[in-house]
């Protein structure tokens, strides 16, 4: 253990010392209330950040015990429950809380909450886009971009924009968003969280609290959990009854509609992909419990191209198309991303597979898959999933992966990157996998 002061007689202790820590820190400090600060690392990587914000913190590092002192605790997301010095907390039934509990009981402007096994992100930006394109004034954060404290250190907009984790949720007991926006729910994070049970706990919570729904309509569980919210409106890829969000078709064409009334055809969405129009549609359903203009939120579906490592063209070469979907982190998000794919399919994929079953990758990819090329840790584990008569080829670097693809993939094939696992077991992140990707396909060009 290293230890700076050796007597800690603080009430909360900050566990976590990475970018939520540091806004926690942060958001403490404006608010003069001092905390002891734990990180299991020796050398947490904003050490010297925190200490210029707190230089005469009490720090705890590497294999700390509980202070008998403490009363609470603020857990950074990426700390699970299971973690010795939590579970002795649990134990003791300490309160464990997130950066979010304390982001509600200091907020002051309505806010939308949004989560979900897959899409979040996107959704979360596109709300963001259609705020601003309607002239309000809006700050997005939390899982994604900005923490969701270092938000209210700026000046306070019309609306703020979270996009929230199973993580941040599972430990934020009450959450009274203006709007919460439930996407999906698919088995994830089986590494941290207790099953799955526990899971899907955390992400149907996002309606505990809330004043209005957005639901999916082929998640039968959402409705039940939303019942109590005062405003409700779906979305789904069926056609929609009034005042909710879906598909309609018209003369051939397959339209974004409000109930009938047709609202723009999915060929002029700047997004790729199916599970894009379903994200479309779940942002115009929390744009309208909003009151944002229509029209504002058509133009931003018709210009936002989507997020980078999501559903991204690369390039096209020899008339074979090159999609980063390096975001595609579970096995859900692996299977949105095949469907979402037209022609057959050279697919990358393997990781870390966080405990994710296959066998619903593999259902979705008969049919469509000419090979598959796999890599990192759970590439076996994929290999067995698969067990189909299509060749299956392994690899140790994203160069070789993509080089075997092009060789598989016939004209007008999709080589598709959905990894169906995190990216940690070989880089440090889903963006530099994602990266690492999209260089290996332009080495091709040369």
């Amino acid at each position: 253990m290293n230890a700076r002061k050796e007597t800690c007689d603080n009430k909360d202790l900050v566990v976590g010392l990475g970018a939520t820590g540091l806004s926690i820190a942060r958001y403490l400090q404006r608010s003069d209330r001092v905390a002891t600060y734990f990180d299991s690392r020796d050398e947490p990587p904003y050490m010297e950040q925190f200490e210029a914000i707190l230089p005469d913190a009490e720090v705890l590092l590497g294999d700390a015990g509980l202070p008998q002192s403490v009363e609470r605790i603020i857990a950074s997301p990426g700390v699970p429950d299971s973690h010795p010095l939590l579970k002795k907390a649990l134990q003791k039934k300490l309160d464990v809380i997130s950066d979010i509990e304390l982001f509600v009981s200091e907020v002051s402007a309505p806010f939308v909450a949004i989560t979900g096994s897959n899409g979040k992100s996107t959704v979360t930006t596109l709300l963001y886009q259609m705020c601003r394109a309607d002239g309000r004034s809006v700050l997005a954060g939390g899982n994604l971009g900005e923490p969701a404290l270092d938000l209210l250190s700026q000046e306070q907009p019309d609306v703020y924009v979270l996009e929230l984790s199973s993580f941040q949720l599972h430990r934020t007991k009450s959450l009274p968003a203006t709007v919460a926006v439930l996407l999906n729910v698919s088995p994830d994070h089986l590494d941290w969280h207790a099953d799955e049970r526990e899971y899907r706990a955390a992400k149907y919570s996002i309606y505990g609290n809330a004043a209005a729904a957005v639901i999916n309509r082929a998640d039968e569980a959402a409705a039940e959990y939303a019942a109590r919210c005062d405003r409700i409106v779906s979305f789904g890829l069926d056609a929609p009854e009034d005042g909710h969000y879906g598909l309609q078709v018209d003369d051939g064409e397959t339209y974004l509609a409000c109930g009938k009334t047709l609202l723009l055809s999915t060929r002029d969405l700047a997004m790729y992909g199916v599970h894009n129009q379903l994200n479309a549609l779940a942002a115009l359903a929390a744009g309208d419990l909003l009151g944002l203009d229509k029209a504002a939120m058509l133009q931003v579906l018709v210009e936002f191209p989507g997020l980078p490592h999501r559903m991204q063209f690369v390039a096209r070469v020899d008339a074979v198309d090159y999609i980063n979907d390096s975001k595609a982190t579970n096995v859900a998000a692996a299977v949105a991303s095949v469907q979402s794919v037209d022609t057959m399919l050279i697919l990358i994929a393997g990781g870390d597979g966080k405990g994710g079953d296959f066998g619903e990758l593999a259902t979705a990819l008969e049919d469509k898959l000419r090979s598959a090329v796999l890599i990192g840790k759970d590439a076996e584990e994929i290999a067995a999933a698969l067990d189909t008569v299509v060749p299956v080829h392994f690899a140790d670097t994203m160069g070789a992966a993509v080089s075997m693809a092009a060789k598989c993939a016939e004209p007008e094939d999709t080589v598709l990157l959905a990894p169906a696992c995190a990216s940690l077991d070989q880089y440090s992140n889903y963006m530099q996998r994602g990266d690492a990707f999209c260089a290996a396909v332009e080495a091709l060009k040369r």
